[in-house]
């Protein structure tokens, strides 16, 4: 997919025709793999660029605080820049707010399509803790089976804490570890019983099986819901 850039509603040659033209085309991308139930990076991205046009409407200039994970300084100091001299201009301002509101319009439908694909196959997602939990459960193993499919993945998480300005998040980082043929005798239980005789330094570690109802992308779709859904199941339960 063609990413749109970051400042792409005031770059280069202002015209509401050609930047409706440049949406339409990340926009029927972007509905192109939620057909498909392929919700990563799209939606991400997706979410991203609508809260750019927000922030942007409100006459803010773009920070680093905000969007940590896609603006470098250097991105910042040309909208900032950008905006200075735009602003001046009645005429292009009247175009970009024409095609920030038409984005924002065309972008919150794809918005809500992905938020329902996500909370669809959250929905189809179970998480059952194995055996004796530790009482700090915020790094173990976790088994993710897509559907009926025999093959499962193994992975390691680690759960992180940060304060951001008016609350606390948390992230997860994973580590794939192995696939895992389903049986009879390889069970969830057994599977744990594999992980803590091959890991000594954690005895008795925190280990869920995931798995859903139904066979999703894995990659693009399953694992990252999965693991917000297994950071949502430990909060609440720790």
């Amino acid at each position: 997919m063609k990413p749109l850039g970051v400042n792409w509603f005031i770059e280069g040659y202002i015209d509401f025709e050609h930047k409706k033209y440049v949406l339409l085309n990340y926009l029927q991308e972007i509905n192109r793999h939620f057909d498909k139930s392929r919700l990563y990076p799209n939606l991400a991205d997706l979410i991203f660029h609508y809260n750019n046009l927000v922030d942007f409407k409100k006459n803010k200039s773009l920070m680093q605080q905000a969007f940590p994970q896609r603006l470098t300084q250097a991105d910042i100091d040309a909208v900032k820049l950008t905006y200075q001299k735009i602003i001046q201009d009645d005429q292009s301002m009247q175009e970009i707010e024409q095609i920030i509101a038409y984005a924002m319009a065309q972008m919150n439908p794809a918005i809500q399509i992905g938020k329902e694909i996500y909370d669809f196959v959250e929905s189809h997602l179970n998480i059952n803790p194995i055996g004796i939990m530790p009482l700090m459960p915020y790094h173990g193993y976790f088994s993710l089976r897509n559907g009926k499919e025999r093959t499962g993945f193994i992975y390691e998480y680690q759960i992180t804490i940060f304060e951001g300005k008016d609350d606390k998040y948390r992230g997860i980082n994973i580590n794939f570890l192995e696939n895992y043929e389903y049986s009879i005798a390889n069970t969830p239980e057994a599977m744990k019983l594999k992980l803590i005789n091959r890991n000594k330094f954690m005895p008795n570690p925190a280990v869920y099986y995931v798995h859903s109802d139904i066979t999703f992308p894995l990659e693009q779709t399953l694992l990252p819901v999965a693991k917000r859904s297994l950071v949502k199941y430990i909060s609440n339960a720790a």
